[in-house]
């Protein structure tokens, strides 16, 4: 009877016994995605579809560009798109538009030397209609070259007096409008030097007041 109850026991604790899972290296996977992660590059090729060959030849590679670029009809509608945007940067450049002008332009102190500039008759603004006539004399006699070579030195001389006049007087001008402004010295002093330089008619953004005009 106990040799009974021991075995009885014996398979009672075996029956009882949890068993454990065998696991082995494919059952872990299946427990997963079941597969590993894709490459981003991978999956972004799959997105897009399988890679077109090379071409074979020039004749190849040219038509197929064209093709790429759509019709003839869509290149000039292109075309006219981007020379309307750059008519209208021009545009608003000229008219003083802070949006489209370069950053040595922008801001309001830069504008309020412009109009100081261009609310006085420079001697500075002859410097390029002169350059041209003494490159135009130097097919022309010794003695004109002469002539006009003294003439050019002469106008130099006050030339360069004015600049100096031109670029304290625009830092006064600036401390006086503007006491907290950083913008000053010789950087401010020469943007208003190259401004009164240059042709009226040439200047960008174009003039909005005129020579007397109070500033």
């Amino acid at each position: 009877m106990k040799l009974l109850r021991r075995g009885n026991s014996d398979d009672s604790d075996a029956s009882t016994k949890p068993s454990t899972p065998v696991e082995d290296a494919g059952s872990k996977v299946s427990l997963g995605k079941g597969k590993p992660t894709p490459k981003r590059r991978d999956a972004e090729a799959r997105r897009r579809g399988p890679v077109a060959p090379a071409p074979m030849n020039s004749k190849e590679a040219r038509a197929r560009k064209k093709a790429t670029k759509g019709t003839k009809e869509d290149r000039k509608a292109q075309s006219a798109e981007r020379r309307a945007a750059a008519t209208l940067r021009r545009e608003r450049m000229a008219a003083g538009d802070d949006k489209y002008l370069l950053p040595r332009d922008k801001g309001p102190v830069r504008a309020y030397v412009r109009d100081l500039i261009d609310s006085r008759r420079n001697l500075v603004g002859m410097f390029m209609p002169a350059a041209l006539i003494l490159i135009v004399t130097m097919f022309v006699s010794p003695a004109v070259q002469f002539i006009v070579t003294f003439a050019m030195l002469i106008m130099m001389i006050f030339m360069v007096g004015e600049g100096i006049y031109l670029g304290k007087m625009v830092n006064k001008r600036v401390r006086e409008r503007f006491p907290d402004s950083t913008d000053g010295g010789f950087k401010l002093g020469w943007y208003g030097f190259t401004r009164a330089s240059q042709i009226k008619k040439m200047r960008l953004p174009k003039p909005r007041v005129k020579p007397g005009d109070a500033v």
